[in-house]
C-alpha cells in the first residue's frame, strides 16, 4: 500500500500549511476582535481581516477545494482529506477563508450536482465567489428528524408556484442578513412511498412568508462566528415552480448525496481539532508545575497523551480509507465506512478534548483556549447528519446480512 500523497496534494498541503502559519493563527485574535465590533453580530462574513484572508486564499490558488469537478477545484476526496484536516486546526477562521465551510459546501454540492442550469447561475455562482451564504433547512422540531421521513413541512402546487409551510429549527447559518438563499426540505405528496414523499426547493431568505423566529444555542454558545442556529417559520411562503431542486420527489435521495461528502468533510476537520487539541494538551503538560515537577511526568497524563496520539492515528487511517473508497467505487460502495467514521470520529476527537480540558485544568474550561468551544462543537458532530445510534443500526444490519450472505455461500 502506498500511504503517500500525490504531487498535487502535496504541493496544495505545503502552501496550505504556509498559509496557516503566516496568516489564519495570526488572525484569529484579530477575528474575534473584530467581531465583537460588528453592529450585526449575525453577519461574521463581514469582518474585515476575514476578507483579506479570503483575498489572500484566492491569490494562493485556496479556494473552492472542497468541490469536485468543472466547478470546483477538481479534487478527490482523498486530495481534499488532508487539506481539510489542515483547515480543522482552525475551524472557526480557515474553512470560511477557503470558501470551503459548511453549510455553503453541501450546498454548493446540491447545486453542481442537481442545479438546474438556471439556479446554478442564480445561486451556485454567488456560492461558490463567495459573495453570498447559504443555508439546509431541513431538521424540525415537532418531529424525530433523525429519521428524515418524518419531516412535515409541506411544498404544494399552486399553479407556476410551490406555497411553504411548516418550521425548521437548528438552521446553521440563517441567521447571518448574508445567507441569501434556503435549500428547503419538505413534503410534496405525503401519499407516495416513504422515500418518494420529499423534495427540495430554493427559498430566498428574505421571501415573504419566511420568518426567523429566535436563534438558538450549543451549550451556551450561539455560534454567531458561524453565522448561528435558527428556528424558522414558513407562513404560504410562495416560490416560483422552477426553484424545485430536481423532480418532486427525489428530495430524499438529494438529502443522501448531500450528507455522504459533508460527513467525511466534518471527519476530516475533526481530525485537526484533535490534532490542535494534542499539542496544546502536551505544551500544558510540559509548562505546569504540580506537586514539585511538571504534570507531563505524572503517569495517567502521559497515558492520556499516547492514546490520544494512537487513538487519532487510526482514525486518520479510516477516512482517508473511506475517501478513497468515495473516489474509487462510489458513495454508494463507501456507504459502510461512510457510517464508520461518522460513528468513530467525534466520539474519539471528543474524548481527546475531554483528557485536553483535565490537563488544561480551569483554564480548559474558559475562553482563553479553543478546547471548550471545540468541545460543544465536537459534541454536536453526534447529532448533525444523523446520530450515532441511526449510524450504528445501519451498519449492523448491513453487516448481518454480509456475514448471512459470507454463511450461505460456503
Amino acid at each position: 500500500m502506498d500511504f503517500q500523497f500525490d504531487a498535487r496534494t502535496e504541493e496544495l498541503r505545503a502552501g496550505l500549511l504556509e498559509f496557516m502559519d503566516s496568516h489564519v493563527y495570526p488572525a484569529e485574535p484579530v477575528f474575534h476582535e473584530q467581531l465583537g465590533q460588528l453592529e450585526d453580530r449575525w453577519a461574521w462574513d463581514s469582518v474585515p481581516v476575514l476578507a483579506e484572508l479570503r483575498a489572500e486564499a484566492r491569490r494562493r490558488g485556496l479556494w473552492n477545494l472542497f468541490l469536485p469537478g468543472e466547478h470546483g477545484a477538481g479534487l478527490t476526496n482523498l486530495q481534499y482529506a488532508p487539506l481539510a484536516e489542515i483547515t480543522g486546526r482552525s475551524s472557526h477562521l480557515a474553512p470560511p477563508a477557503l470558501n470551503c465551510s459548511a453549510p455553503d459546501t453541501g450546498n454548493a454540492e446540491v447545486l453542481a450536482q442537481f442545479g438546474s442550469e438556471a439556479q446554478r447561475k442564480e445561486w451556485l455562482q454567488p456560492l461558490l465567489e463567495g459573495h453570498i451564504r447559504s443555508a439546509f433547512a431541513m431538521t424540525e422540531p415537532k418531529v424525530a428528524s433523525s429519521d428524515a421521513t418524518n419531516i412535515a413541512t409541506r411544498i404544494e402546487r399552486d399553479g407556476d408556484h410551490y406555497l411553504i409551510n411548516g418550521r425548521k429549527w437548528w438552521i446553521s447559518g440563517a441567521m447571518n442578513p448574508n445567507a441569501k438563499i434556503l435549500i428547503v426540505m419538505g413534503k410534496t405528496d405525503p401519499a407516495a412511498d416513504r422515500h418518494r414523499q420529499q423534495s427540495m426547493i430554493l427559498v430566498p431568505r428574505d421571501a415573504p412568508g419566511v420568518e426567523i423566529t429566535r436563534g438558538m444555542e450549543v451549550f451556551g454558545y450561539d455560534d454567531h462566528s458561524h453565522g448561528g442556529h435558527a428556528e424558522l417559520e414558513f407562513r404560504d411562503v410562495r416560490v416560483p415552480a422552477e426553484n424545485l431542486i430536481g423532480g418532486e420527489g427525489d428530495g430524499f435521495a438529494i438529502a443522501q448525496a448531500r450528507l455522504g461528502p459533508g460527513r467525511i468533510h466534518h471527519c476530516m476537520r475533526s481530525i485537526g481539532v484533535a490534532e490542535r487539541a494534542i499539542e496544546l494538551m502536551c505544551a500544558r503538560a510540559e509548562e505546569r508545575i504540580a506537586f514539585g515537577k511538571p504534570i507531563s511526568e505524572q503517569g495517567v497524563v502521559r497515558d492520556w497523551i499516547a492514546e490520544s496520539r494512537v487513538r487519532v492515528e487510526q482514525l486518520r487511517l479510516l477516512v482517508l480509507k473511506t475517501a478513497w473508497l468515495m473516489d474509487t467505487v462510489g458513495n454508494k460502495g463507501a456507504h459502510t465506512e461512510i457510517q464508520a467514521i461518522k460513528i468513530a470520529t467525534p466520539a474519539t476527537v471528543q474524548w481527546i478534548l475531554d483528557k485536553a480540558i483535565q490537563v488544561h485544568g480551569a483554564a480548559g474550561l474558559s475562553q482563553d483556549f479553543p478546547l471548550a468551544y471545540a468541545y460543544a462543537q465536537i459534541r454536536t458532530l453526534r447529532f448533525a447528519d444523523g446520530p450515532d445510534e441511526v449510524h450504528k443500526n445501519a451498519l449492523a444490519r448491513h453487516e448481518l446480512r454480509r456475514q448471512a450472505t459470507a454463511r450461505e455461500s460456503r
